[in-house]
């Protein structure tokens, strides 16, 4: 009797139903493993599977052996361990840089890498939090093209845009596109920013990559950047909340209690100047709402001691703000 079209993939489907359908926790027998193969239209007899899952383990594949009331076979180590999986899981559950669509075909492409069994317990993980994520879905190709630009040094245009109250595009500069020199991603606050060094107006901006669209490398060779001059790192270090706003260097004033929320913003090696049960730093940080609102956060835990202008810039935004509370007594 001539053998079936599929008998030639007998190895392969082998390994996939070991894959699939077994974990430390679920094992197969060798007449299990027969009637799985022959869900694929292939025979396999007892000696020969063992031959076959000699030859896996030599492959590299980690196929071990639970003996109890009868012989299973099962996967032991495999590339990504369960909890290093749901530990993937929800990194990419939790990003607010990855669509609710992006994240869903990675979650599955992760659930891949484990037993039928062990994806279950996957889901459930996922079904715990609910977080925000964008409405951009071009942004993984967005990322793609710029780490292209910026390996193959050129520049790259793009249009830049926020959204109105009815969730609406609205581009900046009137859908003009921007033609800049890409130098570094990075993340904060949970966000994905892209540093863009522009020579026609020596100076260095910073974009939300999820609010960027047509995302495209243009011909045209990148700017030279100074490194010596520039350093990436310390760049992003300083420049508080990535957002825009003139960069000025600041004392701050801290009660000690709040330690450990200035080093986690600020970075471990920075010099801490105790005084009793205060300690102040100095840093540079963006003349900006946003780090305002950060400070003010700890009320009287934290204060601006110089310069005079971010202690301005403070009074008037608490006076802006303190309009819309207070009742008018006319």
């Amino acid at each position: 009797m001539p053998s079936s079209p599929n008998q030639r993939m007998k190895l392969l489907h082998l390994m996939k139903i070991l894959l699939e359908r077994t974990d430390d926790n679920h094992t197969l027998a060798i007449p299990d493993l027969i009637s799985a193969l022959a869900e694929y239209d292939i025979k396999a007899e007892r000696k020969s599977l063992y031959t076959d899952m000699e030859l896996l383990r030599r492959y590299g594949l980690n196929i071990e052996v639970k003996k109890s009331k009868s012989v299973g076979y099962y996967i032991g180590a495999r590339q990504f361990e369960l909890p290093e999986l749901k530990l993937l899981v929800d990194a990419v559950q939790s990003s607010r840089f990855i669509t609710a669509k992006k994240s869903s075909e990675l979650i599955k492409k992760l659930s891949d890498l484990a037993s039928v069994h062990q994806a279950k317990e996957l889901k459930r993980q996922v079904v715990m939090t609910e977080r925000v994520k964008p409405l951009n879905e071009n942004i993984y190709y967005s990322i793609d093209a710029i780490h292209e630009a910026i390996n193959g040094q050129w520049k790259i245009h793009f249009k830049y845009f926020d959204y109105d109250a009815g969730k609406t595009r609205v581009y900046r500069k009137d859908g003009e596109r921007y033609c800049q020199t890409p130098v570094a991603l990075c993340w904060n606050d949970d966000k994905y920013y892209l540093i863009c060094y522009s020579a026609k107006y020596d100076g260095f901006a910073h974009y939300r990559v999820d609010r960027m669209s047509d995302v495209e490398i243009c011909d045209e060779d990148a700017d030279p950047i100074n490194e010596k001059q520039f350093n990436v790192a310390e760049h992003t270090k300083q420049v508080f909340g990535m957002y825009g706003g003139e960069l000025v260097t600041t004392t701050l004033r801290f009660d000690v209690s709040l330690v450990n929320i200035v080093l986690d913003k600020f970075g471990v090696d920075l010099l801490l100047r105790k005084n009793d049960e205060q300690f102040e730093i100095t840093v540079d940080v963006s003349n900006s709402p946003v780090f305002l609102s950060w400070i003010f956060q700890f009320g009287d835990k934290a204060e601006i001691v110089a310069p005079t202008s971010l202690r301005e810039s403070m009074v008037t935004l608490l006076a802006e703000n303190t309009k819309k509370y207070v009742h008018d007594k006319a």
